[in-house]
């Protein structure tokens, strides 16, 4: 049996992208359960590619509706920038993946209509953290954060 590992998520004022990506960016759709998330234990959290058999890759948007059909909880920003600032408590396994995505929060540039996904990624030695387009594919490594 894994120890439990608990993070606090303070829902006390809503992820800004305008303060923490650039200004003008937005948030155009949010995963309403991962909102009512406080607390989160980092043990239950599964890493999710939703991949079929025989696929290698999915384009974002495809992706986000599979998620969408499982009725998971897609982890949002806020869980996002929780783990960003206590970086310690991230699960060492997730070192190993070229991404961790939170698409429980999706954005958008105020320069075009594509739609973003924020991720965590480990590089050089330390924690990053970046935002990717939706239109983009999505293989084995780069899993969505679900509950």
């Amino acid at each position: 049996m894994r120890k439990q590992k608990i993070i606090q998520i303070d829902r006390s004022k809503p992820f800004d992208p305008n303060i923490f990506i650039d200004e003008g960016w937005s948030i155009v759709e949010q995963d309403k359960r991962a909102l009512a998330i406080t607390e989160i234990d980092l043990t239950k959290v599964i890493l999710d590619t939703s991949l079929e058999k025989g696929e290698k890759s999915i384009m974002g948007e495809n992706r986000l509706m599979r998620l969408k059909e499982k009725e998971v909880t897609r982890l949002d920003a806020a869980i996002f920038k929780a783990l960003w600032e206590n970086k310690q408590l991230i699960p060492g396994k997730w070192k190993r993946k070229k991404g961790i995505f939170f698409d429980g929060s999706i954005f958008q540039s105020p320069f075009n209509d594509v739609r973003y996904n924020i991720y965590l990624y480990f590089y050089d030695y330390k924690w990053n953290w970046y935002y990717y387009r939706l239109f983009n594919d999505f293989d084995a490594s780069r899993p969505s954060a679900v509950l």
